[in-house]
Protein backbone atom coordinates (compact mmCIF):
# COMPACT_ATOMS: atom_id res chain seq x y z
CA UNK A 1 0.00 0.00 0.00
CA UNK A 2 2.66 2.10 0.89
CA UNK A 3 4.75 1.72 -2.11
CA UNK A 4 1.94 2.12 -4.15
CA UNK A 5 0.10 5.71 -2.97
CA UNK A 6 4.33 6.68 -3.36
CA UNK A 7 4.37 5.56 -6.61
CA UNK A 8 1.27 6.50 -8.16
CA UNK A 9 1.11 10.30 -8.44
CA UNK A 10 -2.74 10.52 -9.07
CA UNK A 11 -2.95 8.54 -5.38
CA UNK A 12 0.08 10.74 -3.77
CA UNK A 13 -1.64 13.75 -4.92
CA UNK A 14 -4.95 12.62 -3.05
CA UNK A 15 -2.91 11.21 0.34
CA UNK A 16 -1.22 14.90 0.74
CA UNK A 17 -3.90 16.01 2.76
CA UNK A 18 -4.85 12.54 5.27
CA UNK A 19 -3.96 11.77 8.39
CA UNK A 20 -5.85 9.19 9.52
CA UNK A 21 -5.05 5.34 10.96
CA UNK A 22 -5.94 2.82 8.48
CA UNK A 23 -6.63 -0.72 9.23
CA UNK A 24 -7.30 -4.26 8.23
CA UNK A 25 -8.50 -6.43 10.14
CA UNK A 26 -9.99 -10.10 10.83
CA UNK A 27 -12.15 -11.00 14.30
CA UNK A 28 -10.60 -14.67 15.67
CA UNK A 29 -11.61 -15.85 18.99
CA UNK A 30 -8.09 -17.18 19.56
CA UNK A 31 -6.10 -13.71 18.63
CA UNK A 32 -4.83 -11.89 21.87
CA UNK A 33 -7.56 -8.85 21.59
CA UNK A 34 -10.37 -11.05 19.88
CA UNK A 35 -8.85 -10.09 16.01
CA UNK A 36 -5.75 -9.84 14.01
CA UNK A 37 -4.75 -6.70 12.71
CA UNK A 38 -2.36 -4.13 10.79
CA UNK A 39 -2.75 -0.77 10.77
CA UNK A 40 -1.27 2.67 8.77
CA UNK A 41 -0.47 6.06 10.27
CA UNK A 42 -0.71 8.08 8.01
CA UNK A 43 0.54 11.49 7.71
CA UNK A 44 0.38 13.13 4.33
CA UNK A 45 3.83 11.63 2.75
CA UNK A 46 4.97 9.99 6.51
CA UNK A 47 3.55 6.70 6.87
CA UNK A 48 3.86 4.86 9.54
CA UNK A 49 3.70 0.85 9.15
CA UNK A 50 2.52 -1.37 12.40
CA UNK A 51 2.52 -4.89 11.01
CA UNK A 52 -0.15 -7.08 12.98
CA UNK A 53 -0.62 -4.75 15.92
CA UNK A 54 -4.03 -3.86 16.60
CA UNK A 55 -5.17 -0.12 17.10
CA UNK A 56 -8.21 1.96 18.20
CA UNK A 57 -9.54 5.27 17.74
CA UNK A 58 -8.72 7.73 20.04
CA UNK A 59 -11.23 10.75 20.10
CA UNK A 60 -11.08 13.45 17.55
CA UNK A 61 -8.85 10.76 15.33
CA UNK A 62 -9.63 9.84 12.25
CA UNK A 63 -10.02 5.94 11.73
CA UNK A 64 -11.21 3.64 9.19
CA UNK A 65 -11.07 0.16 9.27
CA UNK A 66 -12.14 -2.91 6.83
CA UNK A 67 -13.07 -5.70 9.55
CA UNK A 68 -13.33 -9.07 8.14
CA UNK A 69 -15.32 -11.70 10.08
CA UNK A 70 -12.70 -14.57 9.56
CA UNK A 71 -8.88 -14.80 8.79
CA UNK A 72 -10.68 -17.43 6.14
CA UNK A 73 -13.02 -13.86 4.67
CA UNK A 74 -9.77 -12.20 4.78
CA UNK A 75 -7.70 -14.39 2.68
CA UNK A 76 -10.43 -15.50 0.05
CA UNK A 77 -11.57 -11.69 -0.54
CA UNK A 78 -7.90 -10.82 -1.24
CA UNK A 79 -7.45 -13.82 -3.65
CA UNK A 80 -10.41 -12.34 -5.27
CA UNK A 81 -13.23 -14.27 -3.78
CA UNK A 82 -15.59 -11.27 -3.28
CA UNK A 83 -19.32 -12.12 -2.07
CA UNK A 84 -21.95 -11.79 0.93
CA UNK A 85 -19.22 -14.07 3.01
CA UNK A 86 -16.54 -12.68 2.86
CA UNK A 87 -17.33 -8.71 2.46
CA UNK A 88 -15.57 -6.85 5.55
CA UNK A 89 -17.63 -4.40 7.52
CA UNK A 90 -16.66 -1.32 6.86
CA UNK A 91 -16.00 1.21 9.77
CA UNK A 92 -15.50 5.13 9.45
CA UNK A 93 -17.45 5.59 6.12
CA UNK A 94 -18.05 8.65 7.47
CA UNK A 95 -14.70 9.96 6.70
CA UNK A 96 -16.02 9.82 3.13
CA UNK A 97 -12.46 11.32 1.52
CA UNK A 98 -10.27 9.32 3.98
CA UNK A 99 -12.12 6.22 2.97
CA UNK A 100 -12.88 6.89 -0.64
CA UNK A 101 -8.88 7.29 -1.33
CA UNK A 102 -7.77 4.18 0.67
CA UNK A 103 -10.15 2.04 -1.52
CA UNK A 104 -9.10 3.60 -4.54
CA UNK A 105 -5.45 2.25 -3.22
CA UNK A 106 -6.20 -0.66 -2.10
CA UNK A 107 -8.10 -1.05 -5.83
CA UNK A 108 -5.04 -0.44 -7.47
CA UNK A 109 -3.31 -2.70 -5.50
CA UNK A 110 -5.78 -5.55 -6.29
CA UNK A 111 -5.40 -4.71 -9.94
CA UNK A 112 -2.20 -5.01 -10.22
CA UNK A 113 -1.01 -8.08 -7.83
CA UNK A 114 -3.94 -10.14 -9.73
CA UNK A 115 -2.71 -9.58 -13.31
CA UNK A 116 -2.17 -12.87 -15.11
CA UNK A 117 -0.10 -11.36 -17.51
CA UNK A 118 2.71 -8.01 -17.62
CA UNK A 119 0.69 -4.62 -18.08
CA UNK A 120 1.56 -2.57 -21.36
CA UNK A 121 3.10 0.39 -19.62
CA UNK A 122 6.81 1.06 -19.02
CA UNK A 123 5.23 2.77 -15.39
CA UNK A 124 3.19 -0.44 -14.49
CA UNK A 125 5.48 -3.17 -15.05
CA UNK A 126 8.09 -0.95 -12.93
CA UNK A 127 5.65 -0.35 -10.12
CA UNK A 128 4.43 -4.08 -10.65
CA UNK A 129 8.58 -5.70 -9.96
CA UNK A 130 8.73 -3.75 -7.44
CA UNK A 131 5.95 -5.15 -5.71
CA UNK A 132 6.84 -8.48 -6.32
CA UNK A 133 10.12 -8.04 -4.94
CA UNK A 134 9.24 -6.49 -1.98
CA UNK A 135 6.48 -9.04 -1.40
CA UNK A 136 8.96 -11.94 -1.70
CA UNK A 137 11.73 -10.54 0.46
CA UNK A 138 9.12 -9.84 3.45
CA UNK A 139 7.36 -13.05 2.60
CA UNK A 140 10.49 -15.35 2.87
CA UNK A 141 11.38 -13.69 6.36
CA UNK A 142 7.98 -13.73 7.68
CA UNK A 143 7.96 -17.34 7.31
CA UNK A 144 11.10 -17.97 8.92
CA UNK A 145 9.98 -15.92 11.64
CA UNK A 146 6.84 -17.78 12.05
CA UNK A 147 8.71 -21.12 12.32
CA UNK A 148 7.87 -22.36 8.87
CA UNK A 149 9.81 -26.24 8.58
CA UNK A 150 11.53 -25.80 5.32
CA UNK A 151 12.48 -21.86 5.40
CA UNK A 152 13.51 -21.79 9.19
CA UNK A 153 15.73 -24.76 9.16
CA UNK A 154 17.43 -23.24 6.23
CA UNK A 155 17.64 -20.19 8.22
CA UNK A 156 18.93 -21.39 10.76
CA UNK A 157 21.84 -23.11 9.19
CA UNK A 158 23.16 -20.25 7.43
CA UNK A 159 26.07 -18.09 8.05
CA UNK A 160 25.26 -14.10 7.64
CA UNK A 161 24.46 -14.05 4.36
CA UNK A 162 22.16 -11.64 1.70
CA UNK A 163 19.85 -12.46 -0.95
CA UNK A 164 18.79 -9.74 -3.47
CA UNK A 165 16.99 -9.13 -6.36
CA UNK A 166 17.49 -6.65 -8.63
CA UNK A 167 16.68 -5.35 -12.55
CA UNK A 168 19.39 -3.97 -14.52
CA UNK A 169 19.06 -0.12 -14.97
CA UNK A 170 16.37 0.48 -12.29
CA UNK A 171 17.96 1.30 -9.41
CA UNK A 172 15.54 1.73 -7.05
CA UNK A 173 13.69 -2.16 -8.37
CA UNK A 174 15.23 -4.49 -6.06
CA UNK A 175 14.84 -5.79 -2.54
CA UNK A 176 16.64 -8.06 -0.34
CA UNK A 177 16.74 -10.51 2.65
CA UNK A 178 19.75 -11.07 5.08
CA UNK A 179 19.95 -14.22 6.58
CA UNK A 180 21.70 -15.47 9.99
CA UNK A 181 21.05 -18.11 12.72
CA UNK A 182 17.98 -18.68 12.52
CA UNK A 183 17.35 -14.69 12.19
CA UNK A 184 16.40 -12.90 8.86
CA UNK A 185 15.47 -9.23 7.71
CA UNK A 186 13.89 -7.86 5.05
CA UNK A 187 15.04 -4.80 2.84
CA UNK A 188 13.74 -2.38 -0.16
CA UNK A 189 16.05 -1.08 -2.64
CA UNK A 190 20.22 -2.43 -2.81
CA UNK A 191 21.80 -3.50 -0.22
CA UNK A 192 25.22 -1.10 0.07
CA UNK A 193 26.57 -2.57 3.63
CA UNK A 194 28.84 -5.33 1.36
CA UNK A 195 28.37 -7.42 -1.67
CA UNK A 196 25.15 -9.98 -1.23
CA UNK A 197 26.29 -13.38 -1.19
CA UNK A 198 24.04 -14.17 -4.08
CA UNK A 199 21.66 -11.66 -6.43
CA UNK A 200 18.69 -12.95 -8.67
CA UNK A 201 19.34 -10.44 -11.61
CA UNK A 202 16.95 -9.80 -14.36
CA UNK A 203 17.81 -8.11 -18.07
CA UNK A 204 14.46 -6.20 -17.69
CA UNK A 205 11.39 -5.32 -16.19
CA UNK A 206 9.65 -7.82 -19.34
CA UNK A 207 12.46 -10.30 -17.97
CA UNK A 208 11.86 -10.50 -14.43
CA UNK A 209 8.14 -10.06 -15.07
CA UNK A 210 8.24 -13.31 -16.93
CA UNK A 211 9.45 -15.08 -13.92
CA UNK A 212 7.57 -13.46 -11.33
CA UNK A 213 4.51 -13.68 -12.72
CA UNK A 214 5.18 -17.23 -13.59
CA UNK A 215 5.20 -17.54 -17.31
CA UNK A 216 8.68 -17.77 -18.27
CA UNK A 217 10.72 -21.09 -17.35
CA UNK A 218 13.48 -19.76 -15.30
CA UNK A 219 16.26 -22.38 -16.77
CA UNK A 220 15.38 -21.37 -20.57
CA UNK A 221 15.71 -17.16 -18.88
CA UNK A 222 18.75 -18.27 -17.66
CA UNK A 223 19.91 -19.83 -20.96
CA UNK A 224 18.95 -16.74 -22.88
CA UNK A 225 20.57 -14.41 -20.55
CA UNK A 226 17.11 -12.95 -19.16
CA UNK A 227 18.32 -13.98 -15.98
CA UNK A 228 21.61 -13.43 -14.69
CA UNK A 229 22.50 -15.44 -11.25
CA UNK A 230 25.22 -13.53 -9.28
CA UNK A 231 26.39 -16.82 -7.31
CA UNK A 232 26.48 -20.41 -7.14
CA UNK A 233 23.18 -22.10 -8.88
CA UNK A 234 22.41 -24.12 -6.31
CA UNK A 235 21.81 -21.26 -4.07
CA UNK A 236 19.40 -19.47 -7.43
CA UNK A 237 17.73 -22.72 -7.16
CA UNK A 238 17.00 -22.85 -3.12
CA UNK A 239 16.19 -19.25 -3.16
CA UNK A 240 13.88 -20.10 -5.78
CA UNK A 241 12.25 -22.36 -4.72
CA UNK A 242 11.42 -20.46 -1.62
CA UNK A 243 9.97 -17.50 -4.10
CA UNK A 244 7.44 -20.04 -5.34
CA UNK A 245 6.44 -21.40 -2.07
CA UNK A 246 5.26 -17.49 -1.16
CA UNK A 247 3.55 -17.11 -4.30
CA UNK A 248 1.70 -20.02 -4.40
CA UNK A 249 0.78 -18.56 -0.51
CA UNK A 250 -0.24 -15.44 -2.29
CA UNK A 251 -2.67 -16.71 -4.61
Amino acid sequence: MKTIVADVPSLNKKFKKVHCIYQVSCLDPEAPEGKWATHFMVNGDEWLVHANKVAYRVKKQKFVELEFKSVEAMNAFFKGKIGPATLPKMKGVNFAYEFGVFMAALLKMANLLGLETPPADEESKHLLVKLYFYLLSSGISTLNKMGHPEVHDWALKSPDRVYAWKVDGYDDCSAYIRVKAGNSKAGRGEYKRAMPFFTMRFKDLDSALGILMSIDDMLESVRTGKLIMDGAPEFGAQIGAYMMLVGALAK
